[in-house]
């Protein structure tokens, strides 16, 4: 019996019965055809060993060329250790960061290598309707404040952005109050660590001078003032003893007959304790008259900030359309000794990696470190937010995996710089990364530096011997990162609850002119993305990432009770010329 497999059916036809001739022919053509299929198999033989050899050296140059492309780095200064926090990073150095990322990442390294042209409006805003809008928040409409009622002191918590919004919010409320403010203290904190006050950061004179048409400023309470036990005698308010976001309602009922009793009201804390709104006209708008042009840095600062963008823009002499804003007279310094300028102007991205320990383990996410991670920021927590750690032990809270898909952790250092390549960065971008005192220490930048070997911090930019000023001031070092974020080319924000992301962000909008990109990602939206990590392909996850970033990039009024900080595109603070 003949299989149907064994039958060669395009040239088979029925035979009526076996003959002599048809037998001899039948032999005949059996040998012929042995000695074919012989011949043919020799010959496939042959030219299918060097196809095979062809495509094994295909295989090898570009698994060569990726591992190199991984592993590469241009000559540019590699990253010194990076300030180690106060818990110990040991877990970092056991377990890779990269976690589930590496596939990922190696996508990322294949992908960047093909050297594709970069997306048109990468480093562009909508021009034409941002464009539209101007600052205009130095504009009065009324009489100077004799601040007869009392005096306002105000101990500021939490790091240099914070406490710029706690300065203009004060200087909102003894407006509001008809009192006289004193220059706002900053109080110590075991996060930051810095004992710097308002004149170690900001110009105390231009800052008085500045706002006199408004409210009255002093640098000291009167001296029979300064003798009195303010929480005996009840002038003491703390964060505890009012809502977060209060209205101007609440100040005048409450605070403002503690002044009239007794001359002053302390306020300790003030995190975030006056409303956006309902709040009146001119009040809002010196709320943006105090942040965009009252607080200028200290001279000290301006000029290392100076330096910094210099070497930033590789020495191009280039100055930017926000350096006078933020550095002054040092903007000219930028292109001081830079020849004819005869150097193409450099473009650089800003990223702000929110990834300091404290805001991973307030988080109350995880990042793949397992047991070992969540009791180290488990005790990181009882020592510096002891009120969370207790709120975490007697209350249900949503678990981490709920957290991450609402979009409330953190972005990591690799998903960042995955979310980059998938918008369109080349691999030749200079990069500048701020708030580099990462959780993991310099480990975490290794995915960052294998894709983008131009990546740098201000460590890098600048000397130990330019840098040591601000050594142990952690504000004043985050001024130059403010410096360094705002004036970029194109700024991208990794965690839309920080402030410095939110400030930067609404200086650029302010003083940008419509011309400062900012790469806004929604969390939500991400999560969503990188949680398929082990399985999607990289066309697919550079589509999705590209549309959810693409929908947050248009320009929009102030939302309603949103902070005019981040959205002063309001007729408060800036007017439409159109």
């Amino acid at each position: 019996m003949v299989s149907g497999a064994d039958l060669d059916t395009s040239s088979w036809t029925p035979r009526v019965g076996p003959t002599r001739l048809s037998s001899r022919r039948s032999q005949s053509q059996s040998q012929s055809h042995s000695f074919s299929s012989s011949w043919f198999r020799s010959k496939r033989t042959k030219l299918l060993i060097p196809l095979f050899a062809l495509l094994a050296s295909f295989c090898f140059v570009n698994w060569f060329m990726l591992l190199r492309l991984q592993h590469q780095h241009d000559p540019v200064p590699k990253p010194p250790p990076l300030r180690s926090s106060s818990v110990s990073l040991s877990l970092q150095d056991k377990k890779s960061p990269k976690g589930n990322y590496a596939r990922m990442l190696a996508l990322a390294a294949h992908a960047l290598a093909e050297n594709k042209r970069e997306p048109k409006d990468l480093w562009l805003e909508p021009f034409v309707p941002a464009s539209a809008w101007r600052p205009c928040a130095d504009q009065r409409n009324w009489e100077p404040n004799d601040g007869k009622n009392g005096y306002i002191l105000v101990t500021a918590n939490g790091g240099i952005n914070q406490q710029r919004v706690a300065v203009c919010n004060a200087v909102v409320v003894a407006r509001l109050l008809n009192s006289t403010l004193v220059i706002p203290k900053f109080m110590y904190s075991s996060v930051w660590r810095d004992v710097s006050q308002f004149s170690d950061i900001y110009q105390e004179e231009h800052f008085i001078d500045y706002l006199t048409p408004d409210i009255r400023i002093v640098r000291e309470p009167p001296k029979e003032l300064q003798s009195l036990d303010l929480e005996a005698i009840g002038s003491v308010v703390t964060d505890v003893d009012m809502e977060k976001e209060a209205k101007p309602s609440f100040y005048l009922k409450h605070i403002l007959p503690i002044i009239l009793k007794n001359q002053v009201v302390h306020f300790v804390g003030f995190g975030n304790r006056l409303a956006f709104d309902p709040i009146a006209f001119e009040l809002q708008r010196l709320r943006c008259r105090c942040n965009f042009h009252a607080l200028q840095f200290v001279p000290r600062i301006q000029e290392t900030g100076a330096l910094l963008l210099k070497r930033l823009r590789e020495r191009s002499g280039l100055i930017g359309p926000l350096d006078h804003y933020l550095v002054g007279p040092f903007a000219e310094s930028i292109k001081e000794k830079s020849g004819n300028n005869a150097k193409k102007p450099s473009k650089y991205l800003a990223l702000h990696l929110r990834f300091e320990i404290d805001m991973v383990a307030h988080s109350l996410c995880e990042f793949g470190g397992g047991e070992e991670e969540r009791k180290e920021l488990e005790a990181y927590r009882d020592i510096h937010f002891p009120a969370l750690s207790l709120l975490k032990r007697t209350t249900k809270l949503p678990s981490p995996s709920e957290l991450r898909s609402e979009g409330l952790c953190p972005l990591t250092p690799e998903e960042s710089i995955l979310m980059l390549a998938a918008l369109g960065f080349n691999r030749k971008t200079h990069i500048f990364v701020a708030g580099s005192n990462l959780y993991g220490g310099r480990s975490r930048l290794v995915a960052l530096t294998s894709l983008y070997p131009k990546l740098v911090t201000k460590e890098n930019l600048l000397s130990s011997a330019e840098l040591e000023p601000f050594a142990n001031y952690s504000s004043q070092l985050a001024a130059l990162d403010f410096i360094g974020c705002t004036a970029s080319d194109a700024f991208a924000m990794t965690d839309s609850g920080s402030q410095l992301s939110s400030l930067v962000s609404g200086y650029r909008i302010y003083y940008g002119g419509g011309r400062m990109a900012t790469i806004r990602p929604n969390k939500r939206r991400l999560a969503s993305i990188f949680v398929k990590n082990s399985t999607i392909e990289w066309r697919v996850f550079e589509q999705r990432v590209r549309k959810a970033v693409r929908q947050t990039k248009h320009v929009q009024s102030r939302p309603k009770a949103r902070s005019v900080y981040r959205y002063p595109r309001c007729k408060e603070c800036m007017c439409r010329t159109d």
